[in-house]
């Protein structure tokens, strides 16, 4: 038989693809005594086929008639009629277009994916010409079982190397799904997995996982149960989004797996290493706790929090760190690192830290001999740092001009010189209680020009007198606890819009360190005053000029008397104008709310009897308004008692 040639020959039959919907068809080729055909082998193409003037590759499948299958294989074509599983029905059908007969009763319900051969061949573009079969020559075909189990062996095998990816797609959105409902049943009993449901599971997935046996799937998909999730170890809890395990005794992080999961709480545990993988199961966590364990430095792996691209909030106070952990999330706005062992910053301990607003880092090792002037650069966000309880010197340099609140109590610091703040326009709040500052060693530049400071504890330094050159938008100045014997004139005089609130307890100021004009430019804008605990002998002058002061403190000094116009400015009211300019009265009237003066030498036999919270008579005849006082407090408790109606 002349063949054509091979150039003008093309394949009018495609390749079949081989997919989960078609595989049912090689049940036939399977265990079956297959036929050799006589369809010739092309000369120099040495494996493929032709089939009425067609090329066909080697390993190419086609369906010449209904439920006949052919197969070229190494030149030869392998054809084989679809063999029928057998049923166990009192009735069957053959339904039009198929090969196979099926229950009367279930016809209406065959799986879908079950696809008979005249559909194969309507997929695969095959149109055979009837007399395809007429003009082959079928033969008793010597090839043993082995073989031909072979050659399908090797034609599914690199077919189903397509199908790899997509079969762990769905593999992993399996896991993923069952995953997420573990921690939510933990108090939820589950049935347990029959031996088998067991079963049924290892033959759905053994086809994924060997990769040298071909196993045919089930026609009818096998349902598989939920795996089991370890549960968590005693003392922990879950809610909502939430895993708590205060206390817990761990000694590392449970082994959890939930993308749901957005807090971890692991406060008061033993846990002394974070590894690598410790957050892989759970890498959507918003926010951790693992304060009060004993992790180390080298315990934390460098990827160790990489994983987590939403972490907000870090919490690591109480354990034993000597440096800030690497490669942090970059999506951190909150790290608390107290009360470890940190003994250095340097210029990359707070990289890629662009979203961090708020850092502590008290009760460390850190200085400024240590901590590098570009370790706070990388933080453009930054508002609110804590280094209290360090041991630094100066204030520390390179601070970030987003800076608002800066808290540095209970340091060594000696000194703020004129360019600590050159950069910190925004700050708002500097608290340096508990230091070695003298006012000397306050620069007259350091911060008199910052427009937003509005707030400065400088309580337990080495003070002698309120420090000048303070900020002029200073509205809250707290100097409890130093050494101060006076306050110099005009010292609040170029604050606008001026000092409400001024702290000078437990002191050494007398009646000799405080000028009548002492506290000029804060009579129109103080609201609290407190002067207790000093040795002042008399009520200060100014005191009455302040109109808007509502809390005095002078307990715990030595006074004597109290002279009212001292406290507020007076008006002699009498029958004829009691009616008379009401609202010069109203501006008369004191704002007072709590006066303390108790633990003094007052004798309060001097007041009258008949005083009320109203009217404070004094031996002149002029009257006190008090309408607003809330509380007077006058009692010396180891010499006097109250004699009036005031409350104690």
């Amino acid at each position: 038989m002349k063949l054509p040639a091979p150039a003008a020959v093309v394949p009018g039959i495609p390749l079949i693809n081989i997919d989960d919907g078609v595989m049912g068809v090689f049940d036939s080729l399977i265990g079956v005594g297959g036929h050799e055909s006589s369809y010739s082998v092309l000369p120099g193409k040495k494996g493929h086929c032709t089939a009425n003037g067609m090329i066909m590759y080697d390993k190419a499948v086609w369906s010449p008639k209904p439920c006949i299958t052919c197969l070229c294989s190494k030149g030869e074509v392998i054809c084989d009629t679809t063999m029928c599983h057998p049923l166990k029905c009192p009735k069957t059908i053959i339904p039009a277009g198929e090969c196979c007969p099926v229950c009367s009763d279930s016809a209406s319900s065959l799986d879908s994916s079950i696809i008979s051969l005249d559909d194969i061949s309507e997929l695969s573009g095959d149109s055979p010409e009837p007399n395809d079969l007429d003009n082959t020559n079928v033969l008793s075909s010597a090839r043993t079982q082995t073989e031909k189990d072979e050659l399908l062996r090797t034609e599914v095998v690199e077919l189903k190397e397509k199908k790899v990816h997509k079969k762990n797609e769905k593999k992993r959105k399996r896991k993923g799904k069952k995953n997420r409902q573990k921690h939510k049943a933990y108090h939820r009993e589950k049935k347990p997995i029959t031996r088998k449901e067991a079963a049924a599971e290892e033959i759905q997935y053994e086809s994924d996982e060997d990769d040298d046996t071909l196993r045919m799937p089930s026609r009818f998909p096998i349902p598989v149960p939920p795996i089991e999730a370890p549960p968590l170890p005693p003392g922990c809890s879950t809610s909502d989004s939430t895993v708590s395990c205060i206390n817990a005794k761990l000694t590392q992080i449970p082994p959890i797996s939930d993308p749901e999961l957005t807090s971890l709480d692991l406060t008061g545990n033993s846990i002394t290493t974070i590894s690598d993988e410790a957050f892989n199961g759970i890498p959507n966590l918003e926010w951790i706790d693992l304060s009060k364990n004993n992790i180390t430095s080298p315990g934390i792996g460098p990827q160790a929090f990489k994983i987590l691209k939403k972490l907000k909030r870090l919490y690591l106070d109480g354990n034993m760190l000597v440096h800030i952990p690497s490669e942090l999330p970059s999506t951190l706005e909150e790290i608390k690192i107290n009360d470890n062992h940190l003994h250095a910053i340097d210029e990359d301990g707070l990289q890629d830290l662009k979203n961090l607003v708020t850092l502590e880092l008290e009760g460390n090792k850190l200085s400024e001999a240590n901590v590098s002037p570009l370790a706070f650069y990388p933080l453009k966000s930054l508002s609110y740092l804590r280094l209290g309880r360090n041991k630094f010197r100066i204030i520390p340099q390179g601070l970030p001009a987003t800076l608002e609140e800066l808290y540095l109590e209970n340091n060594q610091i000696e000194e703020v010189s004129e360019i600590c703040f050159n950069h910190t326009r925004n700050i708002n709040v500097i608290v340096l209680k508990h230091n070695k500052l003298e006012e000397h060693r306050i620069a007259p530049l350091a911060w008199i020009n910052q427009e937003n400071l509005e707030s400065i504890d400088l309580s337990y330094n080495k003070l002698y007198h309120v420090p000048s050159y303070l900020p002029k938008s200073l509205l809250h100045l707290i100097l409890i606890g130093n050494q101060i014997e006076r306050i110099p004139g005009y010292v609040f005089g170029h604050m606008k819009p001026g000092l409400e609130y001024l702290y000078l307890s437990f002191n050494k100021l007398t009646d000799d360190g405080i000028d009548p004009v002492s506290f000029f430019g804060a009579y129109h804008s103080l609201r609290e005053l407190f002067l207790d605990h000093n040795e002042l002998k008399s009520v200060p002058f100014g005191i009455d000029e302040m109109r808007k002061l509502r809390f005095l403190r002078l307990n715990n000094n030595k006074i004597r008397t109290v002279p009212p116009e001292r406290i507020c400015r007076t008006s002699h009211i009498t029958d004829d104008d009691v009616h008379e300019n009401s609202e010069e009265e109203e501006n008369e009237e004191s704002r007072l709310e709590h006066v303390h003066l108790e633990n003094n030498y007052i004798n309060t036999r001097q007041l009258s009897p008949h005083a009320s919270q109203v009217d404070y008579h004094s031996a002149s005849g002029r009257t006190i308004k008090l309408a607003r006082l809330k509380d007077l407090r006058l009692h010396r408790k180891d010499t006097f008692k109250l004699q009036t109606g005031y409350p104690d």
